[in-house]
C-alpha cells in the first residue's frame, strides 16, 4: 500500500488545559497519514546537522525469534514450536538469521547499513512495560528520574532550548523527550495540530500578545509556550500537506513518513522520537504469525524512510535506532507465545552506520533460574553510541548519568 492511500487513527486535538501543561509536558498536539505534493527544501550544507530518529517499539519485542540463533540446538528444544525453521529464516552468518518478515532489514544489512546490538539490557530487570520502558526512556533504571535521555541530550546540545529541536510523534509525550530547557514539539494527526475550540474562539486562541515587561514569569513564560505552539503547528501543517514521496512504506508506516515530511521541509530538528504503539509487541498468545508481520511493517518502514532520505538527499546527516523494553522468555509458553523477559537486540540503521553486529550474543544455556537471559550490553552502550559516534558528544555522565563505552559503529 502507497503513502497516500493509508490513514491510521487520528489523535484528540490540544485542549487549553494542556497548553498550560505544556511546560511540564511538551506540547500535545494532535495523526493521519495522507500525502500531498512537495519538492523537498534544499538545506545549504552549513546549515545541514545531524539528526537522530529513535524509533520505540513497545511492547516487548521476542529478539530470539527477531534475530535468531539457528545454530544453537537450545533455541529449538525450548521452543519447539515457535522455533523458526533455519530454513525460513534470512541468514546473516553462520549462526544467526533474520525473522522472515525483515526483508527491510536483510537489505539494509547486506548493503552494510545496519548494525545489530546484541543481548541489551539492564542489571535488576523490571518486568513491568512501564516501569521497564521508563527505565529506558530516562537510561536511569530503579532511579526516579525526572527528565529523559532525549531531552538531557538535547540540553546537553542546546543548552539555549531552541525551538523545534525535539519532535516527538504520538498521541501524549513520551518521557524520553522530557527536557528541562526544550519544549517538545509533539503531534499525532500534522492535519490537525491546532489548538482545540470553539469556532467563536478562533481569533483569540490564533492570536498570540507579545510580552511586555510587566508580565510576570510565568505569564511570559505562557505566551511563549502560545507562541512557540502556534509556529509549530503551522510548520508541521505546510511541510505535511507538501510532502509527496514515490517511496511505498508499506501497510503500517510507523510515522516515519511524518518524520520525512519535516526533514524534507527544512525544520532545525535534531532529535525525533517515534513508537509502534499500543504493547504491540506483547506476544504472550499465538505469536507466530503476528510477530512476523509486526516485523515486517517496522522493516519496510525503516527500509523505506531511509529510501526516502536518499530521495532528499539526506542520507548522510540522518541515523535510526530501534529498541524495545525488554525481550521474551526463552522457553515458549502454553499459549503458543512469549512471556516478559530481559535482553533483546537493538538495531542502527543509516548510510553513515558501519553495518555488522556488534556487543556479544546472549547465551541460552547460561539462563537464569527463571528462564530469562542474561543480559551482555548494557543498553546505554548503544546511547552513548549515538551520543559519541554521530553527535561527538562524550558526557555520558550529565546525560546518561554514567560512563560508557561506545561501540565503534560510526564511520
Amino acid at each position: 500500500m502507497s503513502a497516500s492511500s493509508h490513514t491510521p487513527a487520528r489523535g484528540a486535538a490540544l485542549t487549553r488545559r494542556a497548553l498550560l501543561q505544556a511546560g511540564l509536558g511538551g506540547l500535545v498536539l494532535p495523526t493521519p497519514f495522507a500525502a500531498m505534493a512537495q519538492q523537498p527544501a534544499v538545506v545549504p550544507a552549513s546549515e545541514r546537522r545531524r539528526i537522530l530518529v529513535v524509533l520505540e517499539m513497545s511492547g516487548g519485542n521476542d529478539g530470539l525469534n527477531t534475530v535468531v540463533p539457528y545454530a544453537d540446538d537450545t533455541y529449538y528444544r525450548l521452543r519447539p514450536k515457535l522455533g523458526i525453521p533455519a530454513q525460513r529464516l534470512r541468514r546473516i552468518d553462520d549462526h544467526h538469521g533474520f525473522n522472515p518478515g525483515l526483508a527491510g532489514f536483510e537489505r539494509l544489512y547486506k548493503d552494510g547499513r545496519l548494525a545489530i546490538v546484541h543481548g541489551c539490557g539492564y542489571d535488576n530487570p523490571n518486568f513491568s512495560h512501564f516501569s521497564s520502558m521508563a527505565y529506558w526512556h530516562t537510561a536511569a533504571p530503579n532511579s526516579g528520574e525526572e527528565y529523559g535521555w532525549v531531552g538531557r541530550l538535547a540540553d546537553a546540545m542546546r543548552p539555549d532550548g531552541a525551538s523545534n529541536f525535539i519532535v516527538n510523534i504520538d498521541a501524549t509525550q513520551s518521557l524520553a523527550v522530557r527536557s528541562r530547557r526544550h519544549v517538545p514539539v509533539v503531534f499525532d494527526d500534522p492535519e490537525k495540530f491546532v489548538r482545540e475550540g470553539f469556532f467563536e474562539e478562533r481569533g483569540l486562541l490564533d492570536r498570540v500578545e507579545p510580552s511586555e515587561a510587566s508580565d510576570s514569569g510565568n505569564r511570559r513564560y505562557l505566551r511563549d509556550i502560545a507562541r512557540s505552539a502556534r509556529d509549530a503547528s503551522e510548520l508541521v501543517r505546510q511541510a505535511w500537506s507538501k510532502y509527496s514521496t514515490p517511496v511505498d512504506y508499506g501497510v503500517l508506516p510507523v510515522d516515519l513518513p511524518k518524520v520525512a515530511s519535516l526533514i524534507a521541509a527544512g525544520l532545525p530538528t535534531q532529535l525525533y522520537y517515534v513508537a509502534y504503539r499500543n504493547n504491540a509487541f506483547d506476544t504472550h498468545v499465538h505469536q507466530a504469525d503476528l510477530h512476523q508481520r509486526l516485523l515486517t511493517y517496522v522493516s519496510d518502514g525503516v527500509l523505506a524512510f531511509m529510501r526516502d532520505m536518499e530521495r532528499i538527499g539526506r542520507a548522510d546527516d540522518v541515523v535510526l535506532m530501534a529498541f524495545s523494553e525488554f525481550g521474551r522468555r526463552v522457553p515458549e509458553n502454553t499459549s503458543l507465545g512469549t512471556d516478559h523477559g530481559t535482553a533483546g537486540p537493538m538495531f542502527i540503521v543509516g548510510k553513515p552506520v558501519k553495518g555488522g553486529q556488534y556487543g556479544r550474543p546472549v547465551s541460552l544455556t547460561e539462563r537464569t533460574p527463571d528462564d530469562n537471559l542474561r543480559h551482555t550490553t548494557d543498553f546505554r552502550r548503544t546511547y552513548a553510541t549515538v551520543m559519541d559516534g554521530w553527535f561527538g558528544r562524550t558526557d555520558t555522565q550529565a546525560v546518561l548519568r554514567g560512563r560508557f563505552e561506545s561501540f565503534p559503529l560510526f564511520a
